[in-house]
């Protein structure tokens, strides 16, 4: 190199020729190597008290809810849901400042109806104790969980998870768009506080999203671009890449074992894993729970087991 050349080289490196950060937000896409939005947010870790010892399960089988009749969501308790709604809209603020921390202990107004005595349809709290909802689409119907317009406001356990633990379920989708999702290792409160879902406090999965395009593993921003994913192709011979298929009861395990290692499999299959150098564990990133944009989803059959 000719000695005026070094010059050139300091100057590109002091500058830079693109700033950290600037691209703009996909929608879609293949994702950076995981450790990529890892490294930059690093988590505080506090250890959680009161984690479960022994495995949780949950059928959803609930004494006085008939097992073939929905339960009112949005239709019957509009009054109800736009109260939900507004308390929502009021704590969003607040709700994003806390989920940066790992607290969000504002939300917890936006969550009263779904946690408290009575649903947002007005009757007895059908989800039962151990679960609290985030937005007034949850209810139970025909033995499952189920959403539907929910709009990334989801429903979380309340039991506390360890740092390592196996997490298996059944789910289904009755829309031919597939968009099952479920979150892992989050603070237990947050909700979408804008409409792109960009400030979780877990690891999401998501079978068949953005309309049956991609499966995706995500950590903290379902839209970011160190989103692991597979693109869907129906006529592929590769199980992994076939869409989600309406009214197809499909059965997800996640887990973690070693602190950092997620991976997560449906029917048998291995999806996705996600290596992380700043593994989310601890106070703020201790629950699971499910979600929903949009189509009608139904969630059955929780075990969470803790592992060593």
């Amino acid at each position: 190199m000719q000695r005026g050349s070094w010059g050139w080289v300091v100057a590109m490196v002091a500058t830079g020729c693109v700033p950290p950060g600037s691209a703009g937000e996909q929608d879609a896409g293949k994702g950076k190597p995981a450790t990529a939005q890892a490294s930059a947010t690093a988590a505080t870790f506090t250890p959680s008290p009161d984690i479960m010892k022994t495995p949780f399960e949950d059928d959803f089988n609930r004494p006085g809810v008939p097992a073939s009749a929905a339960t009112p969501t949005t239709s019957a308790s509009a009054g109800a849901a736009s109260s939900a709604t507004a308390a929502t809209s009021a704590s969003a603020g607040a709700s994003a400042a806390a989920s940066a921390s790992g607290a969000s202990a504002a939300t917890s107004a936006s969550t009263a109806p779904g946690s408290s005595a009575t649903s947002p349809s007005g009757t007895p709290n059908e989800l039962g104790p151990d679960w609290m909802t985030t937005g007034p689409n949850w209810h139970i119907e025909g033995g499952r969980l189920c959403a539907e317009h929910a709009k990334n406001h989801g429903v979380w356990l309340k039991r506390v998870l360890p740092i390592n633990a196996r997490i298996e379920f059944d789910a289904t989708s009755q829309s031919p768009d597939g968009d099952l999702k479920a979150e892992y290792w989050g603070d237990g409160r947050s909700f979408a506080t804008s409409l792109s879902y960009t400030n979780a406090t877990s690891y999401l999965t998501i079978f068949g999203g953005w309309h049956n395009k991609f499966h995706v593993l995500a950590r903290l921003n379902e839209h970011g671009n160190d989103r692991q994913e597979i693109t869907i192709t129906p006529d592929s011979d590769d199980p992994r890449e076939k869409p989600a298929m309406a009214g197809q009861s499909y059965h997800f395990k996640v887990e973690r074992a070693d602190g950092k290692t997620v991976k997560w499999w449906v029917d048998g299959n291995e999806m996705l894993t996600w290596v992380d150098t700043a593994p989310l564990m601890g106070v703020g990133h201790d629950h699971f729970g499910f979600n929903d944009w949009d189509v009608k989803l139904c969630f059955d059959n929780v075990k969470v087991v803790p592992l060593p």
